[in-house]
């Protein structure tokens, strides 16, 4: 009985073994994308012959789209270069641990929620509950307390951008009454 060795596995595992030594590449890729994405954004803008300047309306956004594939290409000399990102050293971070995914999900439900309700409900509402939801999501369970404190900052959120700052958000049902 002969046992011959397959190479495939070998190589599978050392591109395995590579990529994860150079997991900060997939970074580089999304700067990349980013800064791509806005450039194409940027120069594809319509500017008004009145508009233009010295500094016109695509100066920023060009310079930011610039700036990120700039970043994004030094990284990944960096990175190429041996390079390596420093370890998370935060006080109550226990890295061995995995993530905790039930929290990211509820997380990003509350916030998709408040992203589709903003429009029909509000702001202030919507607000409230993209607040309080994230407090449920965090782990607070003060239900006596949660609701009143995400509603006032909420409001306080609400008249702080659409009065101060003169944002203007939509209100909703309470547009008369704010």
């Amino acid at each position: 009985m002969s046992t011959r060795t397959d190479p495939a596995p070998a190589a599978a595992t050392d591109r395995r073994s590579w990529l994860r030594d150079h997991s900060e590449l997939g970074v580089c890729v999304l700067l990349l994308a980013l800064g791509v994405l806005v450039l194409t954004d940027a120069l594809a803008m319509d500017v008004d012959i009145t508009q233009r300047g010295p500094v016109g309306p695509r100066t920023v956004p060009v310079a930011v789209g610039a700036g990120l594939l700039l970043i994004a290409a030094l990284l990944a000399v960096d990175v190429l270069r041996g390079g390596r990102g420093e370890a998370e050293g935060g006080e109550d971070v226990d890295l061995s641990e995995p993530a905790d995914w039930r929290t990211v999900l509820m997380l990003t439900g509350v916030f998709l929620g408040a992203a589709v309700l903003i429009e029909p409900v509000g702001f202030p509402i919507a607000g409230a509950l993209l607040f309080w939801g994230a407090a449920f999501a965090l782990g607070s369970r003060r239900l006596d307390r949660d609701p009143l404190i995400a509603a006032v900052l909420s409001v306080v959120t609400y008249a702080v951008f659409d009065q101060l700052l003169g944002v203007p958000l939509p209100g909703g049902p309470l547009m008369g009454v704010l």
